[in-house]
């Protein structure tokens, strides 16, 4: 038997009364995460440019997109503006050890699917949506867990095709052989790389975007009957064959007790996930020691060598947002500046200024002995200051990662402010409350009306 027809199987199986309670809790959360996120997302840099390009591959009737009521799309585009707008502003959650970024592919397919299935007259439930989200998010995140070397291609999206493709196998009920098709699929559409990353171009959430998109296309094809290649995993052409220098499938064929959705992370800032230790170790350093910006002479972050590979890039007066979103040194300037970084904080006024510009010379980020290719921490930031005394502050988990968990009071806040940006923030307590019982909902859908998505 392929992995791939495994894992169509697995994903058939799943049912909301298999899952425990930390991964239901998770699904819910992370569903609320994504949503708030992706609403946001419709304000993002060049947000409307990507949505004018969709509308031009054709208009619809069935879905709808987060943050623009009124607008209609077919399933295909929806599912890839609502990714964009997930991952544009880099806040959307992450699975940290498997690199990936499941839910700005998953999530936005599965809210897709939600909204063409109810404009057809078969809702699908919110039990359902829940499930077909663990499902999604397991494969994408396990397929990263198999990585053993360091990214050279872009996992959120490589890997993330498959995880959305789980997720419609789920709602779908396609059938084994449907399955494993649409996996095939997913493998003859699967592409994205670190390039986008390496020049900060907004090429990444298009990468995610793609992804979200063919893995619709992959689904229909299959249902239409299409065969697609069987050994789209692990054959010698396979999934991890290509994207990943080496790899182990035991994450894959010997899965951990428990789901991998209750092992995502919140992101706290909207900011590459690589750059958040140097943040919260910068605000430790100015709470405990009232550092100022004035104070520093030097402020070295020395952490894995994943941190500097992804953060560890220079300013400059030109950046784009999406340079600086990936450039520590500048968003360390931001914190010390105003004590935090926001969604706010990435117009041209702010990328510009000289101010920021000259104190984020001051920050560098440097690689550690680490060999975890994927590890984010143990980091210590060490700041000089101006009169001579050495600060320093040890990172050993990330904030929002399951060793240190937003409470529910900061998961709030981080949804209002996003919906308060989206001009959505009168709707923030009805969303949180339909959330918590989100599994009762009979149309999964009906939630869009709370994030702009429909009239």
């Amino acid at each position: 038997m392929t992995l791939s027809r495994t894992l169509a199987e697995r994903a058939l199986a799943l049912t909301w009364a298999d899952l425990d309670p930390a991964a239901r809790a998770a699904a819910r959360t992370f569903l609320h995460d994504t949503l708030c996120v992706g609403a946001a997302g419709a304000r993002a840099p060049l947000a409307d440019n990507v949505l004018t390009a969709a509308r031009g591959w054709g208009e619809g009737t069935h879905c709808g997109v987060l943050g623009h009521p009124g607008v209609r799309l077919p399933q295909p585009s929806a599912a890839f503006v609502n990714a964009v707008q997930i991952h544009a502003q880099e806040f959307d959650c992450v699975h940290e050890p498997a690199v990936v970024h499941p839910m700005a592919t998953v999530g936005a397919v599965i809210l897709s699917e939600a909204d063409r299935a109810s404009a057809e007259g078969k809702p699908i439930s919110g039990e359902a949506l829940l499930t077909a989200l663990v499902a999604g998010a397991e494969i994408a995140a396990s397929l990263g867990l198999c990585a053993t070397t360091p990214l050279k291609f872009f996992r959120p999206a490589t890997a993330g095709i498959f995880g959305c493709v789980a997720a419609l196998i789920s709602l779908r009920r396609l059938s084994p052989d449907q399955g494993v098709s649409a996996f095939g699929y997913a493998l003859a559409f699967a592409s994205g790389t670190m390039q986008a990353h390496a020049e900060g171009k907004p090429a990444l959430p298009i990468q995610i975007a793609n992804a979200a998109r063919a893995a619709v296309m992959a689904a229909d094809l299959a249902e239409a009957g299409l065969p697609g290649p069987e050994a789209s995993i692990e054959g010698p052409f396979g999934y991890l064959t290509l994207f990943e220098t080496a790899h182990d499938l035991t994450p894959l064929t010997d899965p951990a007790p428990g789901f991998r959705i209750a092992e995502v992370s919140w992101k706290p800032f909207p900011t590459g996930r690589a750059a958040h230790g140097g943040i919260v170790a910068l605000q430790t350093l100015m709470t405990q020691h009232g550092l100022s910006a004035a104070d520093v002479a030097e402020a070295v972050y020395r952490a894995p060598p994943l941190i500097p590979r992804l953060v560890g890039r220079r300013p400059s007066p030109d950046m784009a947002p999406a340079w600086a979103r990936l450039c520590l040194p500048w968003l360390g300037a931001v914190v010390l500046t105003r004590g935090t970084v926001g969604l706010a904080d990435f117009t041209p006024e702010h990328l510009s200024n000289p101010a920021l510009l000259i104190l984020a010379e001051r920050i560098r980020v440097e690689a550690d002995a680490n060999p975890d290719p994927a590890a984010f921490t143990p980091a210590t930031l060490t700041v000089t200051t101006s009169d001579g005394r050495a600060l320093t502050h040890t990172v050993t988990a990330q904030l929002g990662s399951p060793a240190q968990p937003l409470t529910r009071d900061q998961h709030l806040a981080k949804q209002a402010a996003c919906l308060d940006f989206a001009g959505l923030g009168a709707n923030a307590a009805t969303l949180a409350d339909t959330i918590d019982r989100f599994e009762t909902l009979d149309d999964a859908s009906s939630i869009l009306s709370l994030l702009g998505a429909h009239r």
